[in-house]
């Protein structure tokens, strides 16, 4: 990289480069959006870290944010999950609680903050914020003041002067949306219900933006209504309902009676995608409210659990594909839908990658949604509860092929040692346990994976030059309960008070409460055999694996030694990928961040982390250096190593 860039001074200075030159190499050294570029690809064509220094990484520069020293309701289940960016010379990152932060990419020293004032004392049901965005995008030619956009954990949208960090005025109301306004309102067991975790997407002058809705308090939640915002005035443009009311849309159809009217969420709660080229949006929804009993919104429940691309100028549907027809199982689309190029037969076809909690990858074109790799609607379980009507068929890539289990069988039991393994045999064999998609069940199902997934907002990341696709995963299975509603209070009072492990959902309005908890054995370890936690390369032109290795260590299980590397862990915070041939993924409980050889999948280096980091790390190039920069802070909900803490690796003078 030093060479580069001593090149491009020469060339600079002998007019053999232009400036709009100049521009674009320095604008390959910047990580300007969430996925470094809008469509998610996480690929960084720096090269001054490769497989032959990256062994002499060290520390450059550590920052604290100070989100340790916040005293906020609910604390205990926040989750540093920030992607800082890169543009203008400075990073930009959030906290926990919506706190925004510009730092000198070099040093680490801070530049401004802002501090959006979220009422701390309140109870959020996600405690989280995964990044900011800029405005305008590095790829858009025009010449304007650079904007930084939050969206905030209590729903307002924010634009702030990139050199000051100072609301701009103009925008909104003195600098802000309420993303509340207009939206059906509700609170559920004393949480706020209605926030934003995910950056916004820009795509030329807009501003789009999702929501995140804890959606198993009952069937009338809130409506996960995306809009799309003027960048400059604030100004609405659009709004899209993934829940369709207009009875001329064809999705209406697969909502029966008035359950579009009445059910809430669909809500794109995770990163959405932008193709300016295309004039496209591309937008990952979760599932309609409640998650785990579906009798209430009858049908396949089209716009919901699929990715939908909009027309960005117009805010109509150009199409759309539904990756689980009428969820019971809380699978989401949680990750960034990723758009690539990819090499098929002599072709390069646009393409948009879909990764689910199931496991499966769908690739598709992304011009009509037509899939390149084939796929096939297959049987599936079907419910025994009344009132309740599953799907007859879901939908199944044939290649690439899943990344994790579909199946658990009691014989397949897994444990430390024998009691362990008597707990989860009898355990597996008294639930319906029929593979995937089995419905949820008052007996007590067996659902595999569970709601974390598979995949999760971790993501993907992709590099182009090898055609390679790096994912991680989870593989925990889970128990599903339904329990009648005239038993739930006192099933529900009784579970807390003898602490156990799962939680409880309400699900007013339908005839069942819910309760799920992980499936794991007394010492505390999965009861599916390891590992837990997986990172895998996919071969893009083929579908097949190149690699397939357990990421990272559990902590808890070091005192049986080296066998832990084996194991894996559950893991949360995605990767990244750079032409230095290495994928940089930190994720998992253990307070590591790591560099894996990407064509072999071999782990080359290890930097030590002051907490642990459920979020995706990035680089940047500054001055001729190259920087990797992750946010370690832990997770409360995973129960991982906290700290407020920005690290930077680089290699020594």
């Amino acid at each position: 990289m030093v060479r580069k860039i001593l090149l491009l001074i020469v060339l600079i200075g002998f007019g053999l480069l232009s400036v709009a030159d100049a521009q674009k190499e320095k604008s390959s050294a910047d990580w300007p959006a969430y996925g470094r570029d809008a469509g998610g690809s996480r690929f960084a064509p720096l090269d001054q870290i490769n497989r032959a220094n990256v062994a002499q990484l060290k520390t450059a520069w550590t920052y604290r944010t100070g989100a340790e020293e916040v005293n906020a309701a609910g604390k205990h289940n926040a989750a540093f999950e920030s992607t800082p960016i890169l543009v203008d010379g400075t990073l930009f990152l959030t906290t926990p609680y919506s706190r925004v932060i510009a730092l000198d990419p070099a040093t680490g020293a801070e530049k401004w903050t802002f501090d959006p004032q979220i009422a701390l004392e309140r109870r959020y049901s996600e405690m989280t914020s995964r990044g900011v965005s800029a405005w305008p995008a590095a790829t858009d030619k025009k010449k304007a003041a650079r904007r930084i956009f939050v969206a905030t954990l209590d729903a307002r949208l924010i634009a702030l002067d990139a050199a000051t960090g100072k609301a701009i005025s103009d925008f909104g109301e003195n600098g802000q949306v309420d993303l509340k306004r207009d939206v059906r309102l509700g609170t559920y067991n004393g949480y706020q219900n209605y926030q934003v975790t995910s950056p916004p997407a820009i795509i030329g002058d807009l501003v789009v933006v999702g929501s995140a809705i804890g959606d198993n308090g009952g069937v009338e939640m809130e409506r996960g209504v995306v809009r799309a915002f003027d960048a400059v005035t604030g100004k609405l443009r659009w709004s899209f309902d993934p829940i369709p009311t207009d009875a001329k849309d064809a999705a209406r159809k697969s909502w029966a009676e008035m359950s579009a009217v009445k059910t809430g969420a669909a809500n794109a709660w995770s990163i959405i995608s932008a193709d300016a080229e295309r004039d496209l949006v591309f937008i990952p929804t979760g599932s309609p409210s409640p998650d785990f009993y579906g009798g209430e919104r009858k049908g396949d429940n089209r716009y919901a659990n699929s990715v939908v691309a909009i027309k960005a100028s117009t805010g109509k549907v150009v199409w759309h594909f539904q990756v689980v027809h009428h969820d019971l199982w809380d699978y989401d689309v949680p990750a960034q839908p990723m758009l690539i190029n990819l090499k098929r037969g002599g072709k390069e076809i646009p393409a948009v990658v879909i990764g689910t909690k199931m496991g499966l990858l769908f690739v598709l074109d992304r011009r009509d949604g037509k899939p390149v790799f084939p796929i096939e609607e297959r049987p599936v379980p079907q419910t025994d509860v009344p009132g309740e009507q599953t799907s007859a068929t879901q939908p199944f890539p044939k290649l690439p092929r899943p990344l994790v289990p579909h199946q658990l069988k009691a014989e397949d039991a897994w444990g430390l040692n024998d009691k362990d393994r008597a707990y989860c045999r009898e355990k597996i064999a008294s639930l319906r346990n029929e593979g995937i998609y089995t419905p949820p069940s008052v007996k007590g199902t067996l659902a595999i994976p569970g709601n974390v997934g598979g995949m999760n907002w971790s993501g993907m990341s992709f590099d182009p030059t090898r055609n390679l696709l790096f994912v991680n995963t989870n593989i925990i299975p889970f128990e599903l309960k339904l329990i009648p509603r005239a038993e739930f209070d006192k099933t529900r009072t009784d579970g807390i008070t003898n602490r156990v492990k799962g939680e409880f959902a309400r699900q007013s309005g339908t005839p069942y409460g819910m309760y799920r908890e992980p499936l794991m054995s007394p010492t505390g370890t999965p009861c599916i055999p390891p590992p837990w936690g997986k990172l895998t390369a996919v071969d893009m032109a083929s579908g097949e694996f190149r690699w397939d290795v357990p990421l990272g260590r559990i902590p808890q299980l070091a005192l049986i030694g080296n066998k832990a590397a084996e194991y894996g862990s559950i893991n949360l915070g995605g990767s990244m990928v750079t032409a230095g041939g290495l994928v940089f993924i930190a994720a998992a409980m253990d307070d590591k961040l790591r560099a894996f050889d990407s064509e072999t999948g071999k782990v080359i280096w290890e930097g030590q982390l002051p907490a642990s980091a459920q979020a995706a790390p990035m680089t940047y190039a500054v001055g001729g250096k190259q920087f990797v920069v992750v946010c370690a802070g832990g997770h409360g909900k995973l129960g991982t190593k906290r700290g407020d803490h920005v690290v930077a690796f680089a290699l020594p003078q």
